[in-house]
């Protein structure tokens, strides 16, 4: 009998047969879709073929993502082992139970958080902030920035119209101030016989676009969310003079320089705006600008790059995420895995050669970084100047009652920015005083 069998086993051998293998272990990562992600997705074939384990993506549209994701995480629900959530996540994460502590694996797998920058570990992965409690690692660093039309700008008839009205050169506006005022220069302008506009910002009432957007503007003003030495105490900070004075700026740039039926854009729409050629100069997240500099319409030599302008300050809107494990995960082990393994300062520097924003020093403070992409330098400047909307459990209310009142004010025109910012502090106040904090 044995001899029968090892001759039928030979035979089938012989015929190409093989015993079915166990299924290769697989984890499933939940992110925005866009072009990072795309970009994750081939960096990840790496980890596969180190580990053997197989990568799934979920990704879900920016418009969708937060509703998704968080649905999933407060249903504790087991869509994904890994999850790259916004920055105002955390804490309510930390706090529900929905993300697991980092601490005693960053120990175990010596991953020091001083190997990475420190304003994305103070937003990406901290709670309480600024505490040496880690939900999450440094995943995609991003910020707020702008893109222009260099070759308009370049153009010598449009230069010497600019000096002579304004007595400087037409370059990258360095102050709110400026960027009115190259607005309004190309603003209704013909430029090659198309009637262009001054630029695309952010209007968007539904998620966090005009919050995002108005606070590219208060931030250099001086705005801040409140007293540095007694939270919660917003009276005089949100509303201050200062912050006033930003608000009216995000409002005229809105009124005088925008492209006509600009009520409710967002990211998507910027890029349209701006790859189409109508506007001179758009803002949105660096995270966008590799794929604008490849464009065929705009980028290369025509398109150029700045920080978020300054005014009294320096500052600019944090965007990026950092990566968690999910605790509803069966898979956390494997999920912990790709953690070490992402956290490698090789895969890093192929994270950023691929259109990925690491957040490592060992990339940002590399010598020659500001000369690997025309924007590296520009990014380096804005992560370093970085502020962030609240990241309370309540953020979600609180960026709502935001998103109401400056868009009541900036592109429904109600009342003024001292109205529209003190109805803003009552509002976060009785949230605030809800949830017991005040």
């Amino acid at each position: 009998m044995r001899k029968l069998l090892l001759t039928v086993a030979v035979g089938a051998i012989a015929a190409g047969w093989s015993a079915p293998k166990a299924s290769a272990e697989e984890i499933t990562l939940c992110w925005a879709a866009w072009d990072p992600a795309n970009a994750l997705v081939e960096l990840s074939k790496d980890f596969t073929t180190q580990t053997g384990i197989d990568m799934k993506f979920e990704f879900t549209p920016w418009p969708n993502f937060a509703d998704r994701m968080l649905n999933e995480l407060n249903s504790k629900g087991k869509l994904c082992d890994l999850m790259i959530g916004d920055s105002q996540w955390i804490g309510g994460s930390a706090e529900n139970g929905h993300y697991v502590k980092l601490n005693d694996f960053f120990d175990k797998e010596k991953i020091s958080m001083d190997d990475f920058l420190p304003a994305t570990v103070y937003a990406y992965s901290t709670w309480p902030k600024g505490t040496p409690n880690y939900w999450a690692l440094p995943a995609m660093g991003d910020a707020l920035g702008w893109t222009y039309r260099k070759d308009w700008f370049s153009k010598p008839e449009l230069q010497a119209e600019f000096k002579t009205k304004y007595g400087r050169d037409l370059a990258a506006p360095k102050t709110w101030d400026e960027l009115k005022q190259v607005s309004e220069f190309f603003q209704k302008r013909d430029i090659d016989g198309k009637t262009v506009y001054g630029a695309a910002i952010f209007t968007e009432r539904g998620s966090e676009g005009i919050t995002m957007g108005v606070t590219a503007a208060l931030y250099p003003y001086g705005f801040e969310y409140q007293n540095p030495e007694k939270p919660y105490d917003m009276e005089g900070y949100v509303n201050s003079p200062d912050s006033v004075k930003g608000l009216e700026a995000y409002k005229a740039l809105y009124d005088c320089c925008t492209p006509p039926g600009y009520t409710n854009a967002y990211m998507q729409e910027g890029l349209d705006a701006f790859t189409s050629g109508q506007t001179a100069m758009m803002m949105n997240w660096f995270a966008f600008f590799p794929g604008l500099y490849k464009n065929e319409n705009v980028g290369g030599d025509k398109i150029g790059f700045f920080v978020n302008p300054s005014e009294k300050v320096k500052g600019s809107p944090l965007g990026g995420q950092g990566i968690s494990v999910v605790a509803y995960s069966d898979k956390q082990d494997a999920a912990l895995k790709y953690i070490k393994w992402f956290a490698q300062a090789d895969v890093q520097k192929k994270w950023w050669s691929l259109g990925g924003y690491s957040c490592a020093k060992s990339v940002l403070e590399a010598p020659g970084f500001a000369d690997t992409a025309p924007y590296a330098a520009d990014f380096l400047v804005a992560m370093n100047q970085v502020e962030d909307f609240w990241q309370e459990p309540s953020y979600a209310q609180l960026l709502l009652a935001m998103q109401e009142r400056v868009h009541d004010y900036v592109v429904a025109g109600k009342g003024t920015a001292k109205e529209a910012l003190d109805l803003l502090v009552a509002d976060w106040t009785e949230i605030f005083e809800d949830e017991g904090k005040l």
